[in-house]
């Protein structure tokens, strides 16, 4: 796809990309700004590991408030911005109108943003809540869900309001997160937050919460820009597309009930791990259809947009196999509570999640901007850097969890001992994260340089009706 300059210069831009340019770029953008900055909170809290010393003398700069911050900072910051703008435009351009009540999307995206800044700043200060992926303090949660539906707005209307009655799968999952997020969203700070529950059974909300996240928020938007982006790039419809409905229910009704597997050996119900490790067993059905379904990544060719959509779902299915191998229980003595754990939530949130948005973002930047992307060689150079990054940063961390977990069930072995076995790998996992930060990096400042090619350039862009597959290549 960008292997040259000239490749987007003749990618279709259509009204419905022109119309809501600034918007989703102002979605974009946010997001790789949240992305550089937790990437760089994510290389201080690496260092903080193998050399505790770093920063020490600076509260702001704790382990545990550096972690909060890069997690909130990734999640809400990165992982939203960029995942809306992905979903809004596939709804839009499936349903083949300009997309509506844009002047909601600006408003919800200013305050999602201004909400996250000052949650951020209020973890630095102390203010941090103890549940994973809900560390904002909870003076700003319900701005952030306010937020959050007044950009929904757009994706909603886009849904009601489609031209085509047919609908397509990268439809299903963009609406699903759309809907889903502020159900778990609200249903988190209610139980978690403000009318909280007791005793161990927070814990289960909170891993019931992390879990939903992932499987009916982050991971749809992936899949709706995965299923849309293929077959576009490749000039060839879904393979096996009859299943892909199939997958689609299976994560919706199985996905949330995985988060127990997190608890074997603790003081929950027998029933809560028992149930989470038959549904990650049922979850693999969803994994190899979506496998079966996007294998055509794969034949793309020398699109770098295929291949970091390939790789994206090559981490997708092997992270859900990890998932259900990891629910056993013989496994999970010895990978539960160490850096395998991590190594897990990195393959899924960058491996499969960022992945795929990279390959999203590059195929729809030029359609709104209606110039190709500036240089060829940046687009490499991210790809690369993310590539070797990735694989870098999940391979240390799942040997040094395997390693951890071995020497943790180990009485003769000390703390001191372990944390010298692991050292290694984690300055591994260091320069792994540097390389990523490095990739992202470019990334931004490559959009910056289009969008500034964009204002500067005194050429008006010429549109054309969608071609008549547009629909119907999902």
């Amino acid at each position: 796809m960008i292997n040259a300059p000239s490749a987007a210069t003749t990618a279709e831009v259509t009204e419905i990309d022109a119309s809501a340019r600034f918007p989703l770029l102002l979605l974009v953008g946010s997001a790789l700004v949240w992305l550089v900055l937790s990437g760089a909170l994510a290389l201080v809290n690496l260092v903080q590991l193998h050399t505790p010393s770093f920063a020490a003398v600076c509260s702001v700069m704790t382990y545990g408030r550096v972690a909060a911050m890069q997690e909130s900072a990734f999640i809400y910051g990165w992982a939203a911005n960029a995942g809306l703008a992905v979903a809004l435009w596939v709804l839009a351009r499936l349903g083949g109108s300009s997309l509506r009540s844009l002047n909601w999307v600006l408003f919800g995206t200013a305050f999602w943003n201004l909400a996250l800044l000052g949650g951020v700043v209020g973890i630095a200060c102390g203010d941090a809540l103890a549940h994973g992926w809900l560390h904002l303090p909870r003076y700003v949660l319900p701005l952030m869900l306010v937020a959050y539906g007044a950009i929904g707005v757009a994706g909603v209307l886009a849904w009601t309001g489609r031209r085509h009655e047919m609908t397509f799968a990268a439809q299903w999952y963009a609406v699903a997160a759309l809907f889903l997020f502020p159900w778990l969203f609200s249903a988190a700070q209610v139980i978690l937050v403000f009318v909280p529950e007791r005793g161990v059974l927070q814990a289960v909300i909170a891993g019931w919460y992390v879990q939903g996240a992932w499987t009916l928020w982050l991971a749809p938007l992936a899949l709706a820009a995965a299923y849309y982006v293929v077959p576009k790039v490749g000039g060839r419809t879904i393979a096996s597309y009859d299943f892909a409905s199939l997958g689609f229910w299976t994560l919706l009704f199985v996905g949330a009930w995985t988060g127990g597997r997190h608890f074997i050996g603790g003081p929950v119900p027998a029933w809560v791990v028992t149930v989470a490790g038959v549904s990650c067993a049922l979850l693999l059905f969803h994994y190899m259809i979506v496998g079966l379904n996007l294998r055509g990544a794969f034949s793309g060719g020398g699109s770098v947009v295929l291949k970091f959509i390939g790789f994206g779902v090559v981490a997708y299915v092997l992270g859900g196999f990890l998932d259900a191998i990891t629910a056993f229980r013989g496994i999970a003595v010895v990978t539960q509570f160490t850096f395998f754990t991590e190594a897990q939530h990195q393959l899924a949130v960058t491996g499969a999640f960022s992945m795929i948005m990279f390959g999203a973002i590059y195929f729809m930047v030029p359609r709104l901007t209606g110039q190709a992307w500036p240089s060829s060689g940046l687009v490499r150079a991210h790809y690369f850097t993310s590539l070797l990054g990735t694989i870098g940063l999940v391979v240390s961390l799942a040997i040094a969890g395997w390693i951890q977990g071995h020497d943790l069930n180990q009485a003769s072995v000390s703390f001191e001992a372990i944390a010298a076995h692991v050292k290694v790998w984690l300055l591994l996992a260091t320069a792994a994260q540097a390389l990523l930060l490095l990739g992202n990096l470019l990334l931004l400042a490559h959009l910056l340089r289009a969008v500034v090619s964009n204002l500067a350039s005194s050429t008006p862009a010429n549109f054309r009706p969608g071609s008549t597959m547009e629909a119907s290549a999902s």
